[in-house]
């Protein structure tokens, strides 16, 4: 059930990153966040209004909360970094985001037998090998690694929260949807600050109708991976379900392939194949 709900994560989050990295090709990043997000609390709100997920409120939802804060932080991080350095080392960088909740579940005392040990060394290799890193070129600016840095710290504290936001099937949809009611809100602030500094909001000729379909996707398909790797984390041992749920960016490479013709290079080919060598150690250990 772990293996299979954490991988349902990274499938999930590979096609948002994939569709997100499409939709801000013309759409400024900030305003595909907040549009895509939007529709996903709309969506999440119905959704507890039918099953009566407000009977599940409680003090775990002050985690959802904190996820909601911290998640458009990283998020806004990391596109800043893409935007400063090159993709090749920004975005392998960024999976060191499962060193967050993997560090947690060994605190709490979970202990991956050996084969899970190297289950868990050889995704996470695979993993940043299938970024495609960059070993050569020009130096890195300090900045950009900073930015890479907060914005893997808070992705793999948004893994934290999430988990620890409900412990049932209704309280995981109340506790998505105040997770992104606060998002919309930190997005939506940041969005404004933006456009006041002369930042525009919607590219020229504005927002066609329909792109919303493809951000209602994102905004979804980022929601429902949030939920898969919770059940995942609360169903077997985090450090697990965090690895095998980083796998996302492998997915969103070979996205990228399918549908774009982009060739993989060698290192990336590499890379997904030692992903899935380690996701298969994993899973039988």
């Amino acid at each position: 059930m772990t293996a299979f709900f954490a991988l349902t994560t990274s499938l999930l989050w590979g096609l948002a990153d994939f569709g997100g990295g499409l939709l801000t090709r013309r759409t400024p990043a900030l305003t595909v966040v907040v549009i895509s997000q939007t529709i996903a609390t709309a969506v999440l709100g119905v959704i507890v209004v039918a099953t009566g997920g407000w009977s599940e409120a409680g003090p775990r939802l002050w985690f959802a909360f904190a996820a909601g804060l911290v998640g458009p932080v990283a998020m806004i991080s990391f596109y800043k970094a893409l935007a400063l350095g090159p993709m090749g080392v920004v975005s392998p960088l960024a999976t060191l985001s499962v060193a967050v909740p993997v560090s947690v579940g060994l605190f709490l005392g979970e202990r991956p037998g050996l084969l899970q040990v190297a289950g868990i060394a050889v995704a996470v290799f695979g993993v940043v090998l299938a970024g495609g890193p960059q070993l050569r070129g020009a130096a890195v600016q300090r900045r950009t690694i900073l930015l890479t840095l907060v914005a893997a710290l808070g992705f793999g504290a948004v893994f934290v929260l999430i988990s620890e936001a409900s412990t049932t099937l209704t309280g995981l949809f109340l506790a998505l949807f105040v997770q992104r009611v606060t998002n919309v809100a930190a997005g939506g602030a940041a969005l404004y600050v933006s456009v006041r500094r002369g930042a525009a909001a919607l590219p020229e000729g504005g927002l066609a109708w329909s792109a919303l379909p493809a951000l209602g996707f994102v905004g979804l398909a980022d929601v429902a991976a949030n939920g898969t790797y919770s059940v995942a984390a609360h169903h077997g041992p985090v450090t697990v379900a965090a690895v095998l749920a980083s796998l996302y960016p492998v997915v969103t490479a070979l996205a990228a392939r399918g549908f774009l013709s982009e060739r993989l290079r060698a290192v990336q080919a590499a890379g997904a194949g030692l992903a899935l060598l380690g996701t298969l150690l994993l899973a039988t250990g």
